[in-house]
């Protein structure tokens, strides 16, 4: 039990009225384990303190001072220290993936390239976690989703004097057909698991979804595959808007949208090449291809006699 007053001359106040409802249900303390007046402690595993929540030293020590894992006992240990700090850790679940790996192969255990790298990055992570911030009662509270090949993140926080400041941080390695989910249906996977781990957050605040993904046009199809019909459901007894996606102004954010930008940067940028077959009119090619190229981004089109069909030859042709 925690009794926290955010003015020292109400401390006293709020600890009689804790003891008055502990007196009504004749409930005891024992005065061994109680600490009164104190700036901060632990609680539940994690330190408490007038700056906010953060991560026990403890735990960030014991992974910081762990050897490489020799077998996959050894890497269980990891694992179940990692989980301890998920809520601090943005895409814990992708940086942990080539532990998970490992751990798969029930008959071998192989610690390789990949799991160390992945280590190493991890103990760096860990000596600068950020700080966790509690939000104002009823306050409208932000999340930012991301999602990869392997798992989906979220991070959600709360906007203060131009300030934006962790809340929780959430993560999921995808399973079986997961990952041959589509890049929109991860995204909806990302809010429907954040929605599902934080239920109180998203029940007591209005939720503003920072995105630039159609993803309320998706989830309010009439037409959606049938998981995405379920989950709109399952969201609709929240308060959830949708937002642009606004530019990161926190340093403990920057991992999180970062890696979120290259990876849409890297499936939006490819030129790619497609083949295209019309029934061989010069205009009919030039009025086709300058339509898909700019729908699908597309640099490059081919006939199938190999001529190339560019944007700008394209203008020149539907001239009259």
């Amino acid at each position: 039990m925690l009794v926290k007053s955010k003015k020292a001359t109400d401390h006293v106040k709020d600890l009689e009225e804790t003891f008055s409802v502990l007196r009504k249900y004749k409930l005891k303390l024992n005065p061994a384990k109680c600490a009164f007046g104190v700036q901060g402690g632990r609680f539940l595993g994690f330190m408490v303190t007038q700056r906010g929540i953060e991560a026990n030293p403890l735990k960030i020590r014991a992974i910081i001072d762990m050897k490489a894992p020799t077998c996959l006992s050894e890497a269980q240990r990891l694992t179940g220290r990692i989980a301890a700090l998920n809520r601090f850790i943005s895409k814990s679940a992708k940086k942990s993936l080539p532990f998970f790996k490992t751990l798969r192969k029930a008959k071998t255990f192989e610690w390789g390239t990949p799991c160390q790298l992945a280590f190493e990055e991890l103990k760096t992570y860990l000596a600068r976690l950020p700080l966790l911030v509690k939000p104002s009662p009823g306050e409208t509270l932000y999340l930012y989703l991301s999602a990869a090949p392997q798992a989906v993140s979220s991070v959600l926080i709360r906007e203060e004097d131009g300030k934006q400041l962790p809340i929780y941080y959430v993560s999921k390695v995808l399973n079986g057909v997961e990952g041959r989910y589509t890049s929109i249906e991860k995204m909806a996977l990302a809010l429907v698991v954040t929605a599902r781990r934080l239920r109180p957050y998203f029940l007591s605040h209005p939720i503003g979804v920072r995105t630039n993904t159609p993803l309320k046009q998706t989830l309010g199809k009439p037409d959606t595959s049938g998981r995405l019909v379920k989950w709109a459901v399952e969201l609709s007894e929240y308060d959830i808007s949708y937002l642009p996606r606004t530019t990161i102004k926190a340093q403990a954010l920057a991992d999180f949208v970062l890696k979120m930008t290259e990876m849409t940067i890297k499936e939006t940028s490819q030129d790619q090449k497609w083949l295209l077959h019309v029934d061989g009119s010069p205009r009919h090619k030039a009025v086709v291809s300058a339509l898909s190229s700019q729908h699908h981004r597309v640099k490059t089109l081919s006939s199938p006699s190999n001529s190339i069909l560019k944007p700008p030859t394209m203008k020149r042709s539907m001239r009259p």
